[in-house]
């Protein structure tokens, strides 16, 4: 479903200067499945750009969102790269795990090496947004590990505990919507820290961010049933910290950090550009947690770090 012919205005050129036009580029949907502690499951993705281009990006979306939110950037960068955008197991069009136990952080770099299998490369680059950062923090300070270039969105190894409440708050709690100016309404409050996003950015996040239901209405398009393994993982703690497994991550790296971001603290990001790969860290103003690539200026500074690499 190529949801951007419904969002032209969103649309980012390929290149800065450029016109954008009816750059439009063609979407395919695929699936891996793939083995988890009590079964087999189906993980959805999106893909855009040539198959057979060897530079892969994998894009992994935030704790409740999917692999739609990559979208206007997807569109931008296909002239480069083989985009992939992968739906976490219990969102987007992933399958639901019968056991709410299993979405946990090895099930889902898990997930992402069949993927990378899958697609028949031996390195990627990856731009994780919040959970999809910690999910590539962990798979690049493997020896050995796919990824050679890597953006963190919003996200690093220390997260502090009023954030994780923040959060706790409102995950799996979110009502059923009799239609989609209702669920917009729910998605503007619990999402406010994205910025200030108009009215079509908006409605595009909400549109790829819920599903019909099949007696009507709608409502957020993941499993409500990831709320307990995150109460277990994250609220019993005071805060999370994850510095041993950042020292060990070897590949260039770029920390993109939402100014007033509660997520990512200023001073944890400072540190992160001298402990590790060092990162570059770049602030995005007026945005908390997280940016969203819907802003040309955000997709290229992404574009701009991923593109540094020859490779």
């Amino acid at each position: 479903m190529a949801i951007l012919k419904d969002f032209e205005e969103l649309v980012v050129s390929a290149r800065r200067g450029q016109e954008v036009g009816c750059h439009l580029q063609s979407m395919r949907e695929g699936s891996v499945s793939c083995l988890g502690p009590h079964g087999l499951h189906r993980m959805a993705y999106t893909e855009w750009g040539d198959p057979a281009n060897e530079r892969v990006l994998i894009c992994v979306h935030g704790l409740t969102r999917n692999g739609r939110d990559f979208d206007v950037l997807a569109n931008a960068l296909a002239g480069d790269y083989r985009v992939v955008c992968p739906d976490v197991v219990g969102r987007g069009r992933s399958d639901r795990l019968f056991f709410s136990d299993d979405y946990a952080l090895p099930t889902y770099a898990n997930d992402m090496m069949v993927l990378i299998a899958r697609l028949g490369v031996d390195s990627v680059h990856w731009l994780g947004t919040s959970m999809g950062g910690l999910i590539g923090m962990f798979l690049a300070s493997l020896p050995g590990s796919p990824i050679s270039r890597m953006v963190l969105n919003d996200v690093g190894p220390l997260i502090a505990l009023d954030a994780l409440q923040r959060i706790g708050e409102y995950l799996g709690k979110a009502p059923d919507f009799a239609d989609l100016a209702e669920a917009e309404a729910y998605v503007r409050l619990v999402c406010a820290p994205f910025g200030k996003l108009t009215d079509a950015q908006w409605r595009y996040m909400t549109v790829v961010g819920t599903r019909p239901k099949p007696g009507g209405g709608f409502e957020m398009n993941y499993d409500r049933a990831i709320a307990a393994p995150y109460q277990k993982a994250f609220l019993e703690a005071k805060e999370v910290s994850l510095w041993p497994m950042y020292d060990a991550i070897r590949c260039p790296t770029m920390v993109l950090r939402g100014a007033q971001s509660d997520i990512l603290l200023h001073a944890t990001a400072v540190e992160m550009t001298t402990r590790g790969p060092q990162a570059k860290l770049v602030e995005v103003p007026d945005v908390g947690h997280a940016p969203m690539f819907l802003e040309e200026s955000q997709v290229r500074v992404v574009q701009d770090f991923l593109l540094a690499d020859p490779g």
